[in-house]
Order: structure tokens, then sequence, then C-alpha cells
């Protein structure tokens, strides 16, 4: 006999289907109010979960994850009052001077960022601010390249965090300071695209700091069953707004203490 699956199964594995067609077609799908109400968080985040073991039985393996929507200014667009997050895979990591392929994300958009390495589980304690920092071997500059299998990034949040919230690729610069040698509230930064600056910000528009960004992830990711590990690659969100790019662009962050990184767009 068959298994009778609920409703909610059956909407999560529709939504499910519906992305992975986006990837395999390379044609972005519209919005999924049919599937999924733009505030249900237990369904998008159970069809973020279906997506991810694809992924891992298909033979990727997860790094670390990503935070999304750590901007008030892009909360208050969505209509949310708390980021998102998403996984991070071994095959979306260029290496600083990297050529991104242009048809390796869908509808790519370019967003600069800190990343953090941890040196130890984030999955004990209190996780206070002090724990999270304390448990950060170094960071890096990055940028991350934001995709969507949604038409137009006409995104809700569920749709967002659905789809591995908008998670593209990442390019990692080489400088790496511990956080006794920079202060990741205070940085400025600048993105430019084929030499024009097109993006500014501070790490204090990543939710007051960056580090309040990685502790907001430690306690949702412990809570999700999911905890942080000693390792991981954590991405804490963006520091100015985030820009398309398309095939021939070079994109460049500098952001101070930390350096620059850079990748090309494929033609």
């Amino acid at each position: 006999m068959n298994e009778v699956t609920s409703p909610s199964d059956a909407a999560v594995d529709a939504a499910a289907d519906r992305l992975l067609t986006a990837s395999a077609t390379g044609i972005p799908v519209p919005p999924m109010r049919d599937l999924l109400d733009a505030t249900d968080l237990k369904t998008a985040y159970a069809i973020q979960e279906r997506l991810t073991a694809t992924r891992l039985a298909g033979g990727a393996k997860i790094v670390g994850r990503k935070i999304g929507l750590t901007s008030k200014a892009v909360q208050e667009q969505i209509g949310v009052d708390t980021p998102d997050f998403g996984v991070l895979f071994d095959d979306m990591a260029y290496a600083d001077g990297d050529s991104l392929p242009a048809d390796a994300i869908l509808q790519p958009r370019a967003e600069a960022e800190i990343a953090f390495v941890l040196a130890s589980d984030l999955a004990e304690g209190d996780l206070s601010y002090d724990q999270v920092r304390e448990a950060i071997d170094y960071a890096v500059a990055a940028i991350e390249i934001c995709g969507s299998r949604i038409a137009d990034w006409k995104i809700a949040f569920g749709d967002t965090v659905a789809d591995n919230a908008s998670a593209g690729a990442y390019v990692l610069g080489t400088e790496r300071r511990r956080l006794d040698e920079f202060e990741p509230k205070d940085v400025s930064m600048s993105m430019s695209i084929d030499d024009e600056e097109v993006s500014t910000g501070t790490g204090a528009a990543c939710l007051g700091d960056p580090v309040n960004a990685v502790q907001w992830l430690a306690r949702y990711a412990r809570d999700f069953g999911e905890p942080l590990r000693a390792g991981q690659l954590i991405l804490s969100g963006a520091l100015g707004p985030m820009r398309p790019i398309v095939p021939g662009n070079t994109v460049r962050s500098t952001v101070s203490g930390l350096g620059s990184v850079a990748f090309t767009v494929g033609k």
C-alpha cells in the first residue's frame, strides 16, 4: 500500500520539484504562492531541507551556512523582522580572481560580506555574544553571488527561504584576520563592477555587527537541530546593497581591515 502523504508533504514535494526543474532547465519559475504561504517558515525550511537532501545525494558536501536578510531595509522590503539562513555546499566556492561561469547562477546578483570560519562548535551553552566571538577562528572579505529560481526576483519570505536563502556561490579573499586584529562592526566596504563603485556600506549595516548575525544563526541552527560546527564557513550577511551582474563583469569588494576580493563573470 502506498503511504498517504499530508497536504503539507505534498506541497513540500511539489515546491522542491519546481525549484529543481528551474535549476535543470535554467528557466526561473513563478513565485510559489499556490504552494507556500509567504510567512509559513516551517514549510519553507522543509522545502529547503528537501533540496539539501537532493544535493547531498548527488555528492555535494555541506561546508557552512549563509545568513540572509540582515539589512533592516531589505527586511522591511520583504515584510519581515528576522533574517533567514541557507546551506553552503563545496561546489559553491570560488577563489579570489576566479571566473564564475556565466550560466552557473540563475539571475545572479553580487553582495559584499564578511565571512567567518569557526574554530569550535557552537552547540552548547547560552551562545552569548562573547561565546560566539571566541568561537570564530578568523574572518576574510567575501562576495556572495546570490541567485533566485523565482522569476524576476519577485520573492516573498517563504520563497527565498525555500530557495536555500537565494544562495548561489561565493568568493573568498586571501587575507585572514582574527577578531583581535580588527572589529567587524567598524569596517567600511566598497564594491565595484567594472571599476565603477556600485555599493557601499559598513559592518554595522549587518544587524548592527556581523558577529550578531553569527550569534543569531548559532541559536537558530541549534534550535533547528543542526548546530554550527568547527571548520564551517559562515557568510554573515550583506554590508551594502546587492547588485545584478552580467557576463563579462569584473566585481571587486574592498573591506577595511580585510583587503579586497574579486571575480569575473564568464562570457
